[in-house]
């Protein structure tokens, strides 16, 4: 008889409508969204019992891995090159511009470089010393591509070229600074405020640098309730949680 009962039970679960059973997506995010996206996530969950699984990486490498099959869903990329990477497996149509950010230049909380001015020829290379600058790598990773870039218009990048200690995401270089194995680090703000050990010692002039931009899209196989979480991603409530850990809100379609 308990046999039977167990046989009538798992019957009973097996014939549950998929619809009926947890829904969950997997998104695929920038590094450097981390602490606000779990916010967000965890508001998205808590609106709709859909679950959201989230992959942090590069967005060099998460893009190689959609590229290559990766089973995401929804793909937020630090950088538009990255995106068009990916675009292939995207759906182009929900394509959008969802955040902006800005470099910092920052240093150990205990360290005694006080606020700096980052401009035309400013003397990084002596203010950074016997030490290192972390960055993002800067031919992947959008963090260290902007970096350079920056550093370069700047007319700064060829005296610091060999101090830089390059980091497989724009967390692993705040990491070196934090832990004061690196005397300075190029990250994005947002990056600085979550990160107690270190301090922001200067901001990088935007206008030396591309435009920094976070695109999301779902991808071409993505689940129906990705749609609903991109939707939610634009939504008042997502915008407060972003705008308190620095983002800039655009949410504005992909031109």
């Amino acid at each position: 008889m308990r046999s039977f009962v167990v046989f009538v039970v798992a019957s009973l679960f097996a014939a549950v409508p998929a619809s009926a059973q947890e829904k969950s997506i997997t998104v695929f995010a920038a590094a450097s969204m981390k602490n606000a996206l779990d916010d967000v996530n965890t508001a998205f969950s808590k609106q709709t019992g859909i679950k959201v699984v989230t992959s942090y990486g590069a967005s060099s490498t998460l893009a190689r891995q959609i590229e290559f099959g990766a089973p995401a869903d929804v793909f937020l990329s630090a950088d538009i090159d990255w995106m068009g990477w990916a675009l292939k497996a995207m759906a182009r149509e929900r394509l959008i511009y969802l955040l902006g950010n800005r470099l910092v230049v920052i240093a150990p909380k205990d360290s005694p470089i006080e606020r700096v001015t980052v401009s035309q020829g400013f003397d990084l290379a002596k203010l950074i010393g016997r030490g290192r600058i972390a960055m993002g790598q800067v031919n992947a990773v959008p963090a260290g591509k902007y970096g350079q870039q920056a550093l370069e218009t700047l007319g700064i990048w060829t005296t610091v070229a060999g101090k830089v200690a390059m980091a497989e995401d724009v967390r692993a270089a705040l990491a070196l600074v934090a832990r004061g194995e690196a005397a300075l680090g190029i990250v994005y703000e947002t990056d600085a405020k979550v990160e107690p050990k270190v301090k922001i010692v200067g901001v990088i002039p935007p206008e030396s640098h591309r435009e920094i931009l976070y695109p999301a899209a779902a991808t071409a196989k993505a689940k129906p309730e990705a749609v609903s979480y991109l939707a939610f991603l634009q939504s008042p409530a997502a915008k407060a949680v972003f705008e308190q850990y620095g983002f800039a809100f655009l949410a504005r379609p992909a031109s």
